[in-house]
């Protein structure tokens, strides 16, 4: 008698996946303490000081939030009508914001008497503004489509832009010059100026409404995001592309750093934020949200990660604290991060594959039945576990349809159609 033949499940279980450095490192985020807001999340800024204090821009107000409680320290309402762009100064001590009234409102987030200046002079709705890296000028990029340059102690405007066609939504300036400002417009272009020369220096086509504009820390390098993609220009090359990101479905809302710089992030409004490693430009984990995502920012330590959305939630993520020393210097190698696969047993790679999820039992069940010619009592044993393993299913019903025709009828005269409805 021919030995019995034992079905394949492996065959049909979904195939592993190697986890890079990168997976791993972003997979040590925890689940998202949710929060809600009564309107869509316009614009998301972390402090770079401790704790590293969050501003969400929804509605009429700006609300600061500390990270550890997930509680309100501070609500900055002084608008009539919607706030956009709430952005710290880099030291966390100042706060300024824009509207839906064309007025710039600047806040000392630690005094109770927190409106310090009030700038007044653009003729549209401001949504970005930036402190400048001298911490004394704010440059501000409106819907009147004119990017201005504001004097914090004079509360004067100092330049005036008035170069783009469309309306002005994002902006950037640069980290190691105060003079050096970069706009991104609904006219589909990016421009770089220069405070000291009335003209721009530089003029790029990103090819869709742009939505968001980067600076990296190096300051010779710029990226803009508007439609699917993500563009990373070189300034000091005049403006050459060096790589075109189309990672994304729909349009890109938002851009951020991580890892000390060494880490791009663009949230979408597909539910998804990309990370990309910037040395090789490549694409290197995804992120995976409820909503649209409008606005996206990540703490100086990475131990944050904080997104907004079109329906107003706030979703905040925490690096679990088991995360050790070590995985947190494997980011600090650029050369090597993103290249070296991490192997990991089986069952943490895929929790749903066939070898995790298989009982002894109901396999040497089948198994027993396949052996007394039994086809309907396997089958049944198969559907009766087939939520738990769908490969061990497909299995037993590959072995049934290949074999003998007498599978079709039992003992008790029910067929294997009528089993399976």
């Amino acid at each position: 008698m021919a030995s019995f033949k034992k079905t394949n499940a492996k065959y049909f279980s979904k195939p592993q996946q190697k986890l890079t450095a990168d997976n791993e490192y972003w997979n040590k985020l925890g689940d998202p303490v949710v929060l809600k807001e009564f309107a869509g999340i316009d614009h998301v800024s972390f402090s770079k000081v401790d704790p590293y204090y969050f501003a969400i821009t929804s509605s009429a107000k700006v609300q600061v939030y500390n990270p550890i409680t997930k509680l309100v320290y501070k609500t900055l309402s002084k608008f009539r009508e919607a706030a956009y762009g709430g952005t710290f100064r880099k030291d966390g001590k100042l706060l300024v914001a824009g509207g839906e009234d064309p007025e710039i409102k600047l806040f000392d987030v630690s005094s109770r008497n927190y409106l310090l200046r009030v700038f007044k002079g653009h003729k549209g709705p401001i949504h970005r503004c930036f402190f400048t890296c001298d911490n004394t000028h704010i440059a501000s990029f409106s819907d009147d489509k004119v990017v201005a340059l504001w004097d914090i102690p004079s509360e004067s405007r100092v330049a005036s832009f008035s170069n783009h066609t469309d309306y002005v939504r994002a902006g950037a300036v640069s980290p190691v010059s105060s003079d050096i400002i970069i706009s991104g417009s609904y006219d589909k272009t990016v421009t770089v100026y220069d405070t000291r020369s009335p003209d721009p220096v530089m003029n790029v086509n990103h090819g869709s409404p742009v939505e968001s504009v980067l600076c990296l820390q190096s300051g010779g390098i710029f990226v803009s995001g508007g439609g699917p993609d993500v563009c990373v220009w070189d300034m000091l090359g005049g403006g050459k592309l060096l790589h075109r990101f189309s990672c994304h479905h729909k349009t890109v809302t938002s851009l951020c750093l991580a890892s000390g710089g060494k880490r791009l992030i663009s949230g979408s409004l597909d539910h998804h934020a990309k990370i990309y490693e910037l040395v090789n430009f490549t694409p290197v984990h995804t992120l995976d949200y409820p909503s649209p995502v409008l606005s996206i920012d990540v703490s100086m330590n990475d131990e944050y990660v904080v997104a907004g959305m079109i329906n107003g939630l706030v979703s905040i993520r925490k690096r679990d604290s088991e995360s050790t020393s070590s995985e947190t210097d494997v980011m600090s190698s650029v050369s090597n991060i993103g290249k070296v696969p991490v192997k990991l047993p089986d069952m943490q790679v895929f929790s749903h594959s066939a070898s995790s999820r298989d009982t002894k039992e109901a396999r040497r069940s089948v198994e027993q039945a396949l052996r007394e010619f039994k086809y309907v009592k396997a089958l049944h044993i198969s559907l009766d576990n087939c939520n738990k393993n769908q490969a061990r299913l497909l299995a037993t019903l590959g072995e049934l349809i290949s074999g003998d025709e007498g599978f079709m009828a039992t003992e008790s005269g029910e067929s294997a159609t009528t089993a399976t409805r």
